[in-house]
This record gives C-alpha cells, structure tokens and sequence, in this order.
C-alpha cells in the first residue's frame, strides 16, 4: 500500500500509529544532521523526520532527496515537541519519524518555484508552458475543487426541481450567435463542415418541442473570439437551461435564488441592493445605459448620469447646442470628490471617453475658492449654477458631460463612470450586487453594414407585442423578452423567452434582412419543429466560470480552467493551435493555401 493516510489529515489523535504517507517533497531542512522533510499532496503538508542515530539506511536516502521528488514513507506519528508546532497547517503538532522510504520517482530541476510565496514571480508564458507543474500549486488545486462544488450544488438544485440534465451535440451546424464558429470539416462529407456550438440554444428549444419540460446542461461552448479578463478563448463552460410553458418571471424565479444561494454558500461576500421582497433589482436596458452608461452596471456604487438636455437646450455653448440640433443628448456624470483630480488624470478620462466614441470630455471642476471649467465661459454664471444644482454638485466635485447621440453619450460617460470607481476605490469587494437587465431592444442598426437592421441580441427571442409589433412598430423601438443577470459590472447570465412561431420567426428574420429561404436553410430543424406543436419556452445561460472569477476576485478567467490558453489563444503546453501534416489536410479534402495578405 503506498499510503495509509493523506497528509492533509494526521492530527494529535493519530499519535502512537504507524502510517504510510506518499507525496512531493516540498521542502527539505537539515537541523544538527536531523533531517526534515515537508510532505505534500492534495490534501496538505505533513513534516516527516529522519534521525541518522536510528535508521542510518533510511536517512542516507533521505540525505539525497530534492524538491518534488516523489515519495512514498512509513513510519510512527509523534507529537511535535511545543516549541515546534505549526498552528498555520492542520497537521501542525504531530509529525512522522520515518522507519521506511521509497523513493518513487526523481524530478528535474524545476523551471520555477512551487511555492505559493515565490509563484507570483514566475513568467505567466513560463507557468503555461509547464502547466502540470503549477496546478501542483494549492491556489489552483483549491479553484479545481471550488468549481467542482458550484457544478455539484447546480446540479443538486436543478434535479430537486425536476429538471433533466441532457447532452447536446459537439458537432453542431454554423449558427449566426454573435461570434466567429469553430468549423470542423468532415471527411465524410467534402467540401462540407460542422461548427462546435456557440450554445447549445437550437437544440435546447428542440428538446422543448420534443417534450423534455424541463432541460439543463453543464454545456461547452466554442467561440472564436478575442480573448479578455473575463472572457477565455475558443471554450468555456455554461449552466444553461430551459423550461416549457413559462414567462419571464418563472425564468426569474428559478435564478434568482441559484445566484442568491451561490453567492452566499461559496463567497465571502454580502449582497447587497435587493429588493424590499427579496427580488433581484430589475432595470430596464434603456434606463441602465441611461443612468449607469452601461448595459451590465456596476450597483456596488453610485455616480449616476443624469441627463440635462433639456436644461441646456437654449445654451450658448456650441458643443452642446450642436449635439442637440442632430437629435443627440447631453449628459451630465458628478463624482463626489473629483475636485482632486489633476489635469493628467482628466485627460486620461478624457482619452477614455474618446475609446467610445466621444469628441471629448467637457467638465466643471467647483473647487474650494472657484469653479473651474473652459466651458464657463459659454454658458455664463447662472446656466452653471443651474446644472451644478441640478446634479446636486457641491464644493469639492467634478461634473463631467458627453454632448453626442444617445448611445455614444450613454457609453463614453459609462466609461469614465467605471474608470473613476477605480481610481476612488469604490468597488468594494466585500459586496455583490446583482441585477436584472431587462427590456432590451429586439433590433439594432448593423456595426458591420450602415443603415441595416440587425438583432440587438438574441435571434431566437419572443418580440414583445408579438406579430402585431413585428408588423406595426418601428423596428429600432421593438423590445424583447431578454434578459441578462449582471453582478460587479459583469454579465454573469443571458436569457430569453424565446420565438416559438414559425410566422413570427419568419418576419423577424426578414426585420433583419434574412429571406424565408435563408431561413430554411440556416435553420429548418427549428423551423420544422415550430410547425409541430411548439410549446412557449424560455431559459437563460449562466457564465459558470466567469461568476466564479467575480464572486472570488481573480485577475483573469484563466485561473479557472486547469489547462488554458493564452492571452493570445495558444496552448503553450501542447503547442496548439499546431500546423498539420499534408495528407491530414488531402484527407479532408483542404489545401493550405498559407496567409492571404
């Protein structure tokens, strides 16, 4: 037997037995010619002691050990004497004094430490590369094990209230979702390919038409989009479900305790912003972009956008006379307490702003002997204090405006909104504050083709108003039944009530440019089965990994996967993405051409 025990679980009531612990050395110390050893695994550390005066044999092998060699020991538990003890480690006051060793297997010098203190130091590109030498590392051992308890507490939840967990196909069809497909060409089939799914989103409704009630999955995803902080490359993982027979609310009602429940069985952090009867907050999408200039707002603090258009309608300043006079807006943003800011930081907001589409970032800086602004000048005295008393300013703030159209005004303040959190420490991380985004628009213009209709979101969701809104209203005001669950500044979840009428789906494809054929062609599986007694659904997806980095502060969605990619999408591990052989690529019927400049 290599082990009797873990060495994560001897404690003072195991003293006076023998055991058999395997592991990696961790550490080695040598005191008078007594030789240490911290054992480690899974589980914890244990220290096991080598005395030369009482196995001479055992302690020469132990005299050669080094760092991560793997080891199997047995020997009798013993109390540490008092002075010795480590109240930091669950094995603190005993340790083993070793009768026997095996050595199991010898280990390189490492590329880079261990140990948590020094992992930090270590080239990101380096611990990649050498990824099954850093999930040695109790910090990612301890995500592993973390993100296993969510999944187990998600299926748990969901099995209690009837749902069944179903898996949907890997080798899926091209599907207009958002992002760029992963195609898998097909040997079989020339010239054609399958896509690894965005969503499994067709086929979940399909499994409502087939009568499955009530539907959720731990579903990979493919998408071949640009990496980010809260965004992995090529894959990630979602809990998506979906239900028949239900609205929007019945959807809310089986979230809202998930994330409820989530969020205060596994973190450390307190809720906040919750309704009088226990509801997650509810905020139109329209009213967010206003208010917090973003549709995924960050609630753990104030610095609302208030507009004043209205306000400085007639005014003489021609930024905001000019905006106004093509339709745009003016909005004003207060931070309490940005009288501080110097001309270096206003400029570097002001950078931000422009990154959305601003031509700038006037302000109104009110100091304590003087207000202070470029703009004062063209709206005299009593139009500023106006606004200043309009936004409820005082000595000591700053008020920044956007003069542009809605949604560039709404963004560039978001921006500047969020980076001024940063810069004041506002995003407490002790808190959580979930919310609804609702009410989003059903269509958008295209940011690919001008002048074109395109989905705002999802292609698949239920128009508010339904046929007859489709028919009748102008496109760009159609809502949807949407929906996205936000917490921190993130979407942590999306959903809809979805579109289960052939006719309705039809004319909203045709909204968006699509003709019935184009229709039929994309998808004609979820056509067909729409025209044999669809049942009303919804669902939602919930960012499995993402709700993790949120809710535990990670730096990077990366942390939670065991093997990631890159910021660059690469596996340094296995060097992927990888060039293949010729007679793979004659086999598939594909010639590599090389890079079209």
């Amino acid at each position: 037997m290599l082990r009797t025990h873990t060495c994560g679980e001897l404690n003072i009531s195991n003293v006076g037995q023998e055991v058999t612990l395997s592991g990696w050395v961790h550490n080695r110390r040598d005191h008078g010619g007594i030789i240490f050893i911290d054992l480690r695994d899974r589980y914890g550390i244990t220290q096991v002691k080598f005395d030369p005066s009482k196995n001479k044999d055992v302690w020469e092998t132990a005299d050669g050990l080094r760092n991560e060699w793997v080891v199997s020991v047995t020997g009798n538990v013993v109390s540490r004497p008092e002075n010795t003890t480590n109240q930091k480690i669950k094995t603190g006051e005993i340790e083993i004094e070793v009768g026997r060793i095996e050595v199991l297997n010898k280990s390189k010098v490492l590329p880079f430490e261990i140990k948590e203190t020094k992992s930090e130091e270590t080239n990101e590109a380096l611990r990649l590369k050498y990824r099954f030498l850093d999930l040695r590392r109790s910090e990612l051992q301890d995500l592993l094990e973390l993100k296993d308890k969510y999944i187990q507490y998600m299926r748990d939840y969901f099995h209690e209230r009837g749902f069944i967990e179903v898996q949907t196909p890997i080798l899926a069809n091209s599907s207009p979702e958002g992002a760029r497909d992963f195609l898998v060409p097909s040997r079989l089939h020339p010239g054609k390919f399958y896509a690894l799914p965005q969503a499994p989103q067709q086929f979940k409704q399909l499994l409502m038409v087939g009568g499955v009630d009530k539907y959720f999955q731990v579903a990979p995803c493919f998408r071949d989009e640009d990496p980010r902080m809260d965004r992995h490359y090529g894959e990630f993982y979602q809990l998506d479900m979906e239900m028949s027979f239900v609205g929007q609310e019945d959807v809310f009602s089986v979230i809202e305790p998930l994330a409820i429940n989530l969020t205060n069985s596994f973190s450390k952090k307190t809720i906040m912003n919750l309704e009088e009867d226990g509801r997650i907050r509810r905020i139109p999408w329209k009213e967010a972009l206003t208010t917090y200039g973003s549709d995924k707002p960050d609630l753990r603090f104030g610095l609302e956008i208030k507009p004043i258009t209205e306000l400085v309608s007639d005014c003489g300043f021609a930024v905001f006379k000019g905006a106004i006079e093509k339709g745009g807006v003016v909005h004003a943003l207060k931070i309490d307490g940005g009288a501080e800011f110097s001309r270096k930081e206003i400029d570097s907001l002001t950078e931000i702003a422009k990154g959305k589409g601003a031509k700038g970032l006037a302000y109104i800086s009110i100091k304590e002997n003087e207000i202070s602004s470029p703009i004062i000048k063209f709206l005299g005295d009593g139009l500023t204090g106006q606004i200043i008393e309009n936004v409820g300013a005082k000595k000591g703030d700053i008020i920044f405006f956007a003069a542009d159209e809605w949604n560039t005004a709404c963004l560039s303040l978001g921006a500047v909104r969020n980076e001024c959190a940063n810069m004041m420490g506002l995003k407490d991380k002790t808190k959580a504050a979930w919310c609804w985004i609702i009410d989003f628009p059903m269509y958008s213009y295209s940011e690919i083709e001008e002048g074109r209709i395109d989905f705002e979101h999802n292609p698949f969701s239920m128009p508010q108003g339904g046929l007859e809104s489709l028919e009748n209203k102008n496109p760009l005001e159609i809502l949807a039944y949407q929906y996205d669950l936000v917490i921190n500044g993130f979407e942590a979840l999306s959903g809809a009530i979805r579109n289960h009428s052939p006719e309705i789906m039809y004319k909203a494809f045709e909204i968006a440019g699509y003709s019935k054929e184009e229709v039929d062609v994309q998808f004609g599986a979820l056509i067909r089965a729409f025209e044999y007694g669809a049942p009303p659904h919804g669902g939602s997806a919930l960012g499995l990994d993402r709700v993790l980095m949120v809710l535990h502060d990670l730096e990077s969605i990366r942390d939670i996967y065991a093997f990631p990619k890159d910021g660059k999408g690469k596996d340094l591990m296995m060097d992927s993405p990888s060039e293949i052989e010729e007679n793979q690529l004659k086999e598939l019927y594909i010639k590599n051409i090389g890079i079209i400049k």
